[in-house]
C-alpha cells in the first residue's frame, strides 16, 4: 500500500508492514461495501474510456473529466433514448473523484470548476428536453401489503411454499412497518430483531444509508390488533424456520411446518422468539425449502415484492414501478396521509432533514397539506 503524502513534496514514513496493513483495512472500511462496489466499477469505465481515447486516468486533467462526462451524456440506446441518467452520472465522477482523492491529488481534478459545470450544464440539458425523469417507485400503503401478506398464505400448497410465505410475509410486514431500506433488511441478523413485551418487537439497525458510522438505532414495530397482519407474529413465524433449520436442518423445518397449527387469529409473538445464531442472517434465500447461509440480497429482496405482488393480481405495468424502496416510501406516503407530522415519520425512516420526507410526499400525497383541498371546487 502507498500512504498518501499528507503535506506537498512529504514522503511516507517507513512503517511497519502490520501497521499499513491496520490503516489499509481501515481505510477499506470508511466506506461501505456498497459504496466501493460502485466507485471501482465507475472508475474501471472512466479508464477503459481514457484508455481507449489516448488520455491519462491518473492524475487527469479537468478537461479529461468533462469530456468523458459528455460522451457518455450524449450516449443514446437503440430507441434513441439518453443511456445514462444523471445520477449515474454523478456517480461516476464520484468514483473518479474518490480515486484521486485516495491517491492523495490535490487539488483534485474531479472537483475542478469547469467539471462542475458541465454537470450543471447536463442536467439542465436533460430537463428541458424531458430526458431521463426521475422515476421513483411507487410506495406499497397498508392495503397493498396486507393484499400481498393475505394471497401468499392463501397460495401456499405444501411445506416449500409455506416456508417462503412465512419469509416473505415477515420481509414485507416488517418492511413496510420499519420503513426499511432493502440494504438495512438484507443486512438483520440474529443479534439485530428482539421481541419486546409492550412494543412489539424492537430492530437494532447497526448502521444505514444516513448512519455510516455505526452509531446505530432501534425502531419498533408494534403488534397489530390483528394477528394476520402483525410484524411481531410474521418476525416469529419466519424465526422460528430459520432457527429449526439451523438445529436440524430440511427435516426438521419439514416437521415444524407440518406439525404447526394454522396461523389464525391468535398472536404468536406474545411468546419466547425462536433463537438465531447472532451473527446468523435472518433473512435468506429458500430454494426448495432449503435456506441459504448468506443474507438474501438487495436484489432478491427486489424480486420478492415484484413476485407477491404479480401473484397478488398486479396488473404488469404495476409490477414493473415496484421494488426494494416501495414498503420504504409506502410508509412514509401512508403516515403522511393519516396526518402524521415529518419529525415522527423522520423518527421511524431515520432521515437526518425534513427535505426527503417532503420529497416523499410531494409525490405520492401532493394533496397533503396543499391549500388546493380548501378551494371550494
Amino acid at each position: 500500500m502507498i500512504l498518501p503524502a499528507v503535506t506537498a513534496g512529504a514522503q511516507p514514513p517507513d512503517l511497519p508492514t502490520d501497521v499499513v496493513e491496520r490503516i489499509r483495512i481501515a481505510t477499506i472500511d470508511s466506506q461501505s461495501e456498497g459504496t466501493r462496489r460502485a466507485y471501482s466499477s465507475g472508475w474501471r469505465r472512466f479508464e477503459g474510456w481514457c484508455r481507449r481515447n489516448g488520455y491519462e486516468a491518473l492524475p487527469a486533467h479537468p478537461t479529461v473529466i468533462a469530456a468523458y462526462l459528455v460522451d457518455a451524456a450524449e450516449t443514446v440506446n437503440e430507441n434513441g433514448e439518453r443511456a445514462y441518467s444523471t445520477v449515474t452520472l454523478s456517480k461516476w465522477t464520484a468514483a473518479i473523484f474518490d480515486r484521486h482523492r485516495r491517491a492523495g491529488m490535490d487539488p483534485n481534478p474531479a472537483a475542478h470548476e469547469l467539471v462542475r459545470q458541465t454537470m450543471s450544464g447536463i442536467r439542465r440539458q436533460y430537463a428541458s428536453r424531458g430526458d431521463r425523469p426521475r422515476k421513483p417507485r411507487t410506495p406499497l400503503l397498508t392495503d397493498d401489503v396486507v393484499l400481498l401478506v393475505t394471497t401468499a398464505r392463501e397460495q401456499v400448497t405444501g411445506w416449500v411454499s409455506e416456508v417462503c410465505e412465512r419469509r416473505d410475509s415477515a420481509l414485507l410486514l416488517m418492511g413496510f412497518a420499519g420503513a426499511f431500506r432493502r440494504s438495512e433488511l438484507s443486512g438483520l441478523t440474529g443479534a439485530d430483531v428482539e421481541l419486546h413485551p409492550a412494543d412489539g418487537v424492537h430492530v437494532h439497525l447497526r448502521k444505514s444509508k444516513t448512519d455510516q458510522l455505526g452509531e446505530g438505532g432501534t425502531f419498533p414495530l408494534p403488534r397489530t390488533k390483528e394477528s394476520l397482519r402483525c410484524p411481531a407474529c410474521a418476525f416469529v413465524r419466519w424465526a422460528a424456520v430459520v432457527s429449526t433449520f439451523e438445529d436440524g436442518g430440511k427435516d426438521a423445518v419439514i416437521r415444524l411446518v407440518s406439525d404447526s397449527p394454522e396461523f389464525g387469529s391468535r398472536h404468536v409473538c406474545r411468546t419466547r422468539a425462536p433463537k438465531i445464531a447472532r451473527r446468523a442472517p435472518l433473512f435468506r434465500s429458500c430454494r426448495n425449502g432449503v435456506l441459504s447461509e448468506g443474507p438474501l440480497s438487495g436484489a432478491g429482496i427486489h424480486a420478492v415484492i415484484r413476485r407477491r405482488a404479480s401473484r397478488a393480481g398486479f396488473e404488469p405495468e404495476a409490477v414493473e414501478r415496484l421494488g426494494g424502496h416501495s414498503l420504504r416510501a409506502g410508509f412514509v406516503t401512508q403516515a403522511a396521509r393519516a396526518g402524521a407530522d415529518h419529525h415522527s415519520i423522520m423518527r421511524q425512516t431515520g432521515h437526518r432533514t425534513p427535505a426527503m420526507v417532503t420529497r416523499y410526499v410531494r409525490e405520492s400525497a401532493p394533496l397533503i397539506g396543499n391549500a388546493v383541498t380548501v378551494l371550494g371546487l
